[in-house]
């Protein structure tokens, strides 16, 4: 399983790192430590950026690309059927909701809590990993 850190986090979520920090505290979402780095599992963070979004409060402190470019994101969920797959991502304020075929799912091995790009141009949506 994927897992960000603080940074990372701050990122996903568009707000500060003091921001992040502060509702880690606040046990908004669980961490663990590494060594001297705080940890967010993926699933968690992922459950906390689609709050956050729904919040309206995400987006403020950092730009997101516009709809041609990169959306970088946590995927939420996938729903596999017997040839395409639905694929969920929160990217900041944005919720894309790209259709892939089953295999390509399988083969990124795409799971809720795992960092992504989604890239959209024109009316496809890539998704990549890392």
């Amino acid at each position: 399983m994927e897992s960000s850190t603080m940074g990372q986090t701050s990122e996903l979520l568009g707000v500060s790192i003091d921001t992040v920090r502060r509702w880690a505290d606040a046990d908004r979402f669980p961490t663990h430590r590494e060594g001297n780095r705080r940890i967010v599992e993926g699933t968690d963070l992922a459950a906390v950026c689609v709050e956050v979004a729904q919040e309206g409060g995400v987006g403020e402190e950092a730009p997101y690309p516009s709809a041609r470019n990169a959306f970088p994101g946590i995927v939420t969920a996938v729903k596999l059927g017997d040839v395409a797959a639905q694929v969920e991502v929160q990217a900041g304020p944005h919720r894309v909701v790209p259709l892939l075929t089953r295999e390509a799912v399988m083969e990124l091995a795409l799971e809720p809590g795992m960092t992504v790009t989604a890239r959209v141009k024109s009316t496809s949506v890539h998704i990549e990993r890392g």
